[in-house]
């Protein structure tokens, strides 16, 4: 096995320099759970939302301490609560559809496409009921979903859209930035993003209401209703909790937004120039970018046909590995086929809220409801990390070259696996 390649990191020195500056005699968080000025956080903490209003071209954004506590804000923001369906896709990070089971709504898994990986806006509205409120659009790999076919269905059947962009800031449809398309889009800023600040995220919307209700949520906002809304005389019904972001991780996470396009760029570069090395090759499919849109390339996802070199990803996988490569098969288990929606229990002694009282007929997650996303899971996706810096056009040749020396030697290496 050769050495591994080196990760990537986007934080440098002078990040940190700039960050600790930034807060030196300030205190480290801007918060207080109770209105008043510091209900909304400190002065860094507003800043980097300012910066995400003025690029993302948003009236609101509201920051927390990670992405996952977005979504879960973003959900509550709707309203969705008990009784509730969200439509989503099930190749994921677990965060996106847990976001929804923690508003004690339901998720409703939706098939993906085998080309860009996002959910198939041709399947949504066959699981459309009553009690669908919301598609949770996921941006996966630093692509985009069809945002066209999705918007009608939502404004034919007045539904919303939470847009879960964690892997793709930055990225574009037809020119529009993804997570600013829908209600609500949510940011991330976790430590193996593009930009980050080791944890944290961000939600974006144009409804104030809808920010409101983020804020509330981000900030016992159970706790200032009687304050917040006493000349009004009106209850906003929520429970809040600690979901706030410190003012040392906004210091860093603004440095870190100056450098979203350049970073981006770079991925972009190594991995146009990856895409025209793999055109040599049959049984490797490289990621379909959407017309008059930006793919920013959080990983690099590939397409694996084994019936065009005649060996298993495994086989292929593993002799990539022993050349010194890194590679991910299969990315994530279909969701839906995790323990918890299989046995349909997140509480003990309790079916709550896959069965209950608002929710009394029975969901299914059975094995073969998403058939693109479990034969991706299983055979046919590869994610390369191989686009990311430091990396440069050397390792990616060195790379191509792995997968040469592989497909050369193929009829030893299916040898080899009958034997084993």
């Amino acid at each position: 096995m050769k050495k591994p390649l080196p990760t990537y990191n986007s934080i440098t020195k002078q990040d940190l320099a700039n960050a600790f500056k930034a807060i030196s005699q300030k205190p480290l968080s801007g918060f207080v759970g109770r209105a008043g000025q510091h209900f909304l956080g400190g002065e860094l903490v507003r800043e980097l939302e300012n910066r995400f209003c003025r690029y993302f071209k948003v009236k609101y954004a509201v920051s927390f301490n990670s992405a996952t506590a977005a979504l879960q804000a973003a959900v509550g923001a709707l309203g969705i609560g008990p009784g509730d369906e969200v439509i989503t896709s099930p190749t994921t990070m677990c965060a996106t559809p847990s976001s929804v089971l923690a508003n004690s709504a339901l998720p409703v898994f939706v098939d993906i496409e085998s080309d860009t990986f996002n959910i198939n806006p041709e399947l949504v509205e066959g699981l459309i009921t009553p009690k669908t409120k919301a598609i949770m659009v996921v941006n996966l790999f630093g692509g985009s979903a069809k945002y066209d076919a999705i918007l009608k269905i939502v404004r034919k059947h007045k539904l919303k859209i939470i847009e879960d962009n964690a892997q793709s800031p930055a990225a574009t449809y037809k020119g529009k930035y993804c997570g600013a398309i829908g209600d609500i889009g949510v940011f991330s800023l976790n430590q193996n993003k593009v930009i980050h600040c080791g944890e944290g995220g961000v939600l974006v919307t144009d409804n104030k209401k809808y920010a409101l209700r983020a804020q509330l949520i981000r900030n016992h906002g159970e706790a200032v209703n009687d304050d917040l809304f006493s000349t009004e005389k009106i209850y906003e019904p929520v429970l809040g909790n600690n979901f706030r972001l410190t003012e040392i991780q906004a210091a860093i996470a603004i440095e870190q937004f100056k450098k979203l396009d350049k970073l981006n760029m770079a991925r972009i570069k190594l991995a146009d120039y990856l895409t025209k090395r793999l055109k040599q090759f049959s049984f490797l499919v490289p990621p379909n970018i959407l017309p008059k849109s930006k793919h920013v390339f959080f990983v690099y996802p590939i397409r694996f046909l084994e019936k065009n070199i005649g060996i298993s990803r495994q086989v292929f996988a593993k002799a990539l590995r022993a050349e010194g490569f890194g590679i991910g098969e299969g990315y994530q288990k279909p969701l839906y086929l995790l323990p918890m929606y299989q046995r349909k229990e997140i509480f003990p002694n309790s079916h709550f809220p896959f069965i209950s009282k608002e929710y009394p007929h029975n969901i299914s997650y059975k094995k073969g409801i998403c058939p693109t996303a479990e034969r991706l899971f299983e055979k046919e996706l590869l994610t390369t990390t191989i686009c990311q810096p430091p990396q440069t056009k050397k390792e990616i040749d060195l790379f191509v070259s792995a997968i040469s020396k592989i497909e050369k030697n193929v009829g030893d290496l299916r040898r080899a696996s009958a034997r084993n």
